[in-house]
């Protein structure tokens, strides 16, 4: 069956998914009724065509600017920078962050040729100018390359008047210090505030 066979081919090419979580997902479509096949077909032709990327901050929308950069009740003084648009989904799910954001695309890392030029800093660095911003919140992940690309970050924004500060890292709420990494915990001990 060579229309199967190339829709798990296809499918297992999305991440996190292999080869028998491809085909399930191909057996439960040929199991559906043909109007849900169809949508499902017409939602991800639509998808390329109806979502973009901001403008401003470079995140993922169907309007342009964004819903979060044209919102009268954000704080446009504080921008919290992520790498890539998914991020902001994230961190918007946690409804404790009222700022706006700034997609960089990448992160710094020289072994697999990515460099400054690849990041989208000349946005952030008008926005930081422009919007007179009070702080940029340095969201990349605690890796290598995440933590490489936040002192970049702050390298760079060194001359502006805006607070550089990054996201704590840690212990997560119900961790346990047994399965704690060395990294973690000095990061954790690092870290401590006041109780």
């Amino acid at each position: 069956m060579k229309a199967l066979e190339e829709l798990v081919g296809i499918l297992a090419r999305l991440p996190g998914i292999g080869r028998k979580s491809a085909a399930r997902i191909a057996f439960h479509i040929l199991k559906s009724d043909d109007q849900y096949a169809a949508l499902l077909a017409e939602r991800i032709g639509a998808l390329k065509n109806q979502v973009r990327f901001c403008s401003t901050c470079g995140s993922y929308t169907e309007e342009d600017p964004c819903p979060v950069c044209s919102s009268p009740v954000r704080d446009k003084t504080v921008i919290c920078v992520v790498e890539q648009a998914q991020d902001v989904m994230t961190i918007e799910a946690s409804r404790e962050y009222r700022g706006v954001y700034h997609v960089l695309g990448a992160l710094l890392s020289p072994l697999d040729g990515v460099g400054p030029e690849a990041l989208k800093l000349d946005r952030l660095l008008d926005r930081v100018r422009d919007q007179a911003v009070s702080e940029v919140v340095i969201a990349t992940n605690p890796t290598v390359e995440g933590d490489t690309t936040a002192l970049y970050l702050k390298k760079v924004l060194e001359g502006s008047n805006a607070r550089v500060t990054r996201l704590a890292t840690g212990i997560p709420v119900g961790g346990d210090l047994e399965y704690a990494d060395r990294l973690t915990l000095a990061r954790s001990f690092r870290g401590r505030v006041p109780l």
